[in-house]
């Protein structure tokens, strides 16, 4: 019932957004006399606004097509290198550039798209042979390709790591930083090659009883048996992985939203403000970041509910407790993989501490392979931004340089 009700609320504002967005059109057209009197732009503009906020979307596209190499232009082709029922491993080629180091992005499965970490890859490609975690719409995933858990997510990046080859680094991006961890550790067991040379957490989870913010509030009050019941849904039969249980990506995009609902309502006013006084250029950031903030995708009940249990109820990485099917999750087997851990001084999703606290777990790792950095930022202006850009990238590639 939840997805089905979803689904003809998503129908019904399609079809309003269509026609306020018609009638912002006709309001702002230079042609039109009446967009000259009584308030045609004002209107105009709170139409586009609306239509906006009410419109569809789909999976966005990276769109990065070029970029500045050595004060070149270079061009740059999107590449999938391997292929998996839950995810694929893209690669960024840059045309006739082979210099720099080998980079995963971890893409978080959290609800949105890779595309959200585009920002991110922009910055690292002039600088590093770029690869992303590119995760699947669960909803887009048939029964028959079999389900996707934490585990699985683990064997994916094991698996993507051993294609990339020896000498490649990781950056764990929010949620992604456990299974990261595990992975790292898992493989530095093995003596696994292919382990990265490091390893750079960005806000993510290792450890949530420190600073706990109110989505680590949520997660701990509640018995997982409310989890299972009031917020898990089944694919609707008008998709391909019909039958599937999943967590929505519009439940987990509404959660978001209410966090900051101020903050989302006046960023709407400003756009709207900016339309008036024909501030197309700042209009259109807030439409950009919007475009791809309301992109959202599902992920598997199982994945979801796992990841609720070992990571906010049971902490067990920080208790020592976690497995990987069957096998104990041991950090003090990380040795020689140089460790990066990035937080936000103003990180509502993660508080301080939090992945701070993977140093702390890796008690066999010198101390010149461990470092902190604390950023003036938010949860997302740690990957994304000015800050990110010009305060935290510099960091992260000296320390893929002093770990080679």
């Amino acid at each position: 019932m939840l997805y089905n009700a979803y689904e003809l609320q998503k129908s019904m504002l399609a079809g309003a957004s269509a026609m306020a967005n018609f009638g912002a059109g006709m309001l702002s057209n230079p042609a039109n006399p009446f967009a000259y009197f009584g308030g045609g732009s004002i209107v105009s503009s709170a139409l586009e606004v609306f239509a906006h906020a009410a419109a569809p979307r789909g999976k966005p596209a990276f769109g990065l097509d070029h970029v500045m190499v050595d004060g070149d232009d270079i061009g740059v082709t999107e590449e999938i290198v391997l292929r998996k029922p839950f995810g694929q491993l893209k690669h960024f080629v840059r045309d006739g550039v082979t210099t720099g180091p080998k980079l995963l992005i971890v893409a978080p499965m959290s609800g949105h798209y890779a595309t959200l970490l585009r920002g991110t890859v922009e910055r690292m490609l002039p600088v590093a042979d770029v690869y992303i975690t590119d995760w699947r719409d669960a909803k887009l995933v048939p029964l028959s390709d079999g389900s996707f858990d934490l585990d699985d997510y683990i064997d994916y990046l094991i698996e993507f790591m051993e294609h990339i080859g020896p000498g490649a680094h990781m950056l764990a991006v929010c949620q992604p930083s456990v299974p990261c961890y595990a992975a790292a550790a898992l493989m530095s067991a093995d003596k696994n090659p292919c382990r990265p040379k490091t390893l750079t957490m960005m806000g993510g989870p290792i450890d949530t009883r420190e600073a706990p913010t109110a989505v680590n509030t949520l997660a701990t009050e509640r018995p997982h048996s409310w989890f299972v019941n009031n917020v898990i849904a089944t694919i609707p039969a008008t998709y391909p992985g019909a039958g599937r249980k999943v967590y929505p990506g519009f439940l987990q995009l509404s959660g978001f939203m209410t966090m900051n609902l101020g903050n989302h309502m006046q960023s709407h006013y400003e756009m709207f403000k900016h339309l008036v006084q024909g501030d197309d250029d700042s209009a259109n950031a807030t439409k950009d970041f919007y475009e791809e903030y309301r992109s959202v995708c599902d992920m598997t009940a199982e994945f979801y509910l796992q990841t609720i249990d070992v990571v906010f109820q049971a902490h067990a990485l920080p208790m020592g407790t976690m497995t990987h099917r069957g096998r104990l999750v041991d950090p003090a087997a990380i040795t020689d993989i140089g460790i990066l851990a990035i937080e936000g001084q103003r990180d509502d999703i993660s508080g301080l501490g939090q992945t701070k606290a993977a140093l702390t777990l890796a008690t066999k790792l010198p101390e010149a392979k461990k470092k902190y950095l604390v950023a003036d930022a938010g949860h997302y202006g740690i990957f994304n931004g000015s800050k990110w850009r010009n305060q935290i990238a510099p960091v992260l590639e000296q320390w893929m340089a002093a770990n080679a």
